[in-house]
């Protein structure tokens, strides 16, 4: 009886045991699982946003384009005896040829002088030394 109470305690251990062994490979595989999900998902957002940045570069190089060919049309219509001529017109002509042409602001300098731009906006937000609201 003593013999047979011991088997059955061997036969139920080496049950647990085995129980105990395909838990921890059921628990290596799914984690090794949610791993492969993990690493996948992240490839895929990197490659995303790889493209995405890629999409973004093009762009950028295509309206430079655009607007670097745009310019060059203004130019070649213009004429560089008119540009020069507007160089060294006085501001009121400046003014009016610029207004001709659709343009709203520009900034035509010799490039040797330094530009003071801390008055720029005088006049723009209204009379100075007013009342405080």
């Amino acid at each position: 009886e003593a013999r047979a109470c011991a088997e059955a305690t061997q036969i139920e251990m080496q049950a647990q045991l085995q129980q105990a062994e395909l838990r921890a490979r059921a628990n290596k595989i799914e984690s090794q699982s949610s791993l492969e999900e993990m690493q996948l998902k992240h490839e895929a957002e990197i490659q995303h946003a790889k493209s995405l940045a890629e999409l973004e570069i093009t762009k950028a190089k295509e309206m430079a384009q655009i607007e670097s060919e745009r310019f060059k049309l203004q130019v070649d219509a213009i004429g560089a005896d008119t540009i020069k001529a507007m160089a060294q017109a006085g501001p009121e002509m400046q003014a009016k040829l610029l207004q001709g042409l659709g343009i709203k602001s520009m900034l035509i300098t010799d490039g040797q002088q330094p530009l003071n731009l801390f008055n720029t906006a005088n006049g723009l937000l209204g009379p100075q030394g007013g009342a405080a609201v």
